[in-house]
C-alpha cells in the first residue's frame, strides 16, 4: 500500500518538528520482541510442514509477525521497546484466546513483507495491509480486522463545520495518495476552492496548523496518532465524516498455512461479537463506522 508508506514515513517528521518525542525504529532486518529483547533474524515455520504452524507456535512460545516498524499500526514503542500499535493490540487479543504467550516482530521494508511471509522467516504479515487483490495472489488474508480511509483535519478553531463548508476553502493534501486524487475529485466537482501540494505528513500538518491551507485530507488513524502525540498541533478531525477512500485491513499468513488461517479467523471474528475489538479502536480515538463486522469482514481468498 504504497500510500500509507509515503504518509508513514513522515510521521516521525511531524512529530519531530512539533516537538513531541518519535516512536523508535529498529536498524536493519532486525527486530523487537514485545518484552523489549531483541529477536534474532531465525527463520519460522516453513511451507509444506506437516505439523500445524499453531502448534509450532505454541511449543516455540511466541508468534513472528512481520512489519516496517509502522506507527502506529505495528512498532517498537521508543520509550519502553515494547511492542505497540492498533495491529499489535488487536494481535494480541487473538493470540491470548489462541494461547501464544507471545508476540515477536521482524523488522522488513513494506515491499518485501509478502516476500519474507513465503520465504518461511515471518509466520504472519501484521502492517495495516490492505487486503487487495495483487495481493491475494501471493498469500492468504485472514478476514478483514477493522477498515479505514482518510480524514479532513482542520484546526481546533476552524468554523468548517462538515464538508459540505470545504466549498470555498483551501485543502492541502499529498501527492503520490489515494488522498491526493480524492482532494483533486473535490476540486475538479467544485467542492473546493483550491488544492494545494505538500511534499510529506510533516509539512502538510504544519501547513494547516499555522493557517497556510484551510484543511488537509490524509490518512485518518495516522493523522489522529500525529494529534494526539503533539501538544504543539492545536488541530482536530472533521466530524462527521465520511471517508471516501476506504481500505480494509488483514493479516496475511502462507497458503500452506490454512488450518492456522481458519483457528485464526474463529479467534478474531469471536472478538468482534463480544465487543473487544470495538473496544481497541475506541481506545485509538476511531469512530464506530471503522469497526467491520464478521459477516462484512469475510475474506474470500483466490487459493
Amino acid at each position: 500500500m504504497k500510500l500509507r508508506k509515503t504518509i508513514a514515513a513522515g510521521l516521525a517528521a511531524v512529530l519531530l518538528l512539533t516537538g513531541a518525542a518519535a516512536c523508535g525504529t529498529a536498524s536493519g532486518t532486525g527486530s523487537a520482541g514485545s518484552t523489549g529483547s531483541a529477536e534474532a533474524s531465525g527463520t519460522s515455520t516453513q511451507s509444506g510442514s506437516t505439523d500445524s504452524l499453531l502448534a509450532k507456535i505454541k511449543q516455540r512460545g511466541y508468534i513472528l509477525v512481520g512489519s516496517s516498524n509502522d506507527a502506529p499500526f505495528a512498532y517498537q514503542d521508543a520509550s519502553t521497546g515494547k511492542l505497540a500499535g492498533l495491529d499489535i493490540d488487536i494481535l494480541r487479543a487473538v493470540c491470548k484466546k489462541l494461547g501464544i504467550p507471545d508476540i515477536k516482530m521482524k523488522v522488513v521494508a513494506f515491499e518485501n513483507l509478502l516476500v519474507e511471509l513465503n520465504n518461511g522467516n515471518i509466520d504472519m504479515v501484521t502492517d495495516a495491509m490492505y487486503v487487495k487483490e495483487d495481493r491475494m495472489r501471493q498469500a492468504a488474508f485472514s478476514d478483514k480486522w477493522y477498515q479505514e480511509g482518510e480524514a479532513v483535519v482542520i484546526p481546533k478553531n476552524s468554523s468548517i463545520q462538515s464538508k459540505a463548508d470545504l466549498k470555498d476553502k483551501t485543502v492541502g493534501a499529498q501527492p503520490g495518495t489515494t488522498f491526493y486524487e480524492t482532494a483533486q475529485s473535490w476540486l475538479k466537482a467544485g467542492k473546493i476552492k483550491n488544492l494545494v501540494s505538500f511534499d510529506n505528513q510533516a509539512t502538510l500538518m504544519s501547513a494547516v496548523n499555522m493557517g497556510k491551507v484551510d484543511a488537509v485530507v490524509t490518512d485518518g488513524i495516522v493523522a489522529s496518532y500525529t494529534i494526539s502525540k503533539s501538544t504543539a498541533l492545536s488541530l482536530k478531525l472533521l466530524s462527521p465524516y465520511e471517508p471516501e477512500a476506504s481500505g480494509q485491513i488483514g493479516s496475511a499468513v502462507r497458503f500452506s498455512d490454512e488450518s492456522f488461517l481458519t483457528d485464526f479467523n474463529k479467534a478474531l471474528n469471536d472478538l468482534k461479537a463480544d465487543g473487544t475489538i470495538k473496544k481497541i479502536l475506541a481506545q485509538y480515538k476511531l469512530p464506530d463506522n471503522y469497526f467491520i463486522d464478521a459477516d462484512a469482514g469475510k475474506t474470500k481468498n483466490l487459493k
